[in-house]
């Protein structure tokens, strides 16, 4: 009987295979501790109908190349849309209301203004000897 394997897909990134993560929890006999094994196997997907994220059962097959020697049953349940957020700087442009924009430059004038005017110096602290010199 060959064996059967259920998973999700890791990736998806060759044409026809599939990376299927399998993750089982066991306790250790002895100290009855928790701990987890995590396998990869490479499977065969011939109609390229699985896509990343979705649980799978892959079933031993005859080796099809060096490192494949499963091929995909079923998909049992379908990944959901997964979300890809975009790091486009001209996101946040479009993103920002005009009303926003003329702010932030006064902000950035008031800023200048204060870095180009001149700084005081403090005054010079006067001497012992130079202090009696004008009292006297």
């Amino acid at each position: 009987m060959a064996k059967t394997i259920t998973g999700v897909v890791a990736s998806k990134k060759t044409d026809k295979t599939i990376v299927v993560a399998e993750h089982v929890r066991l306790t250790h006999p002895l100290y009855r501790k928790q701990y987890t094994i995590n396998k990869r196997f490479m499977a065969h997907d011939e109609k390229n109908e699985a896509h990343e994220g979705d649980k799978v059962v892959i079933i031993e097959c005859r080796p099809v190349s060096a490192r494949k020697h499963f091929k995909l049953l079923r998909v049992v349940e379908k990944a959901g849309v997964k979300h890809v957020e975009s790091t486009s700087p001209l996101d946040e442009i479009i993103e920002k209301p005009a009303a926003e924009k003329p702010e932030a430059s006064e902000k950035k004038t008031e800023k200048t203004e204060k870095a180009e005017a001149p700084a005081k110096k403090p005054a010079a602290k006067k001497s012992a000897v130079k202090k009696k010199e004008e009292e006297a």
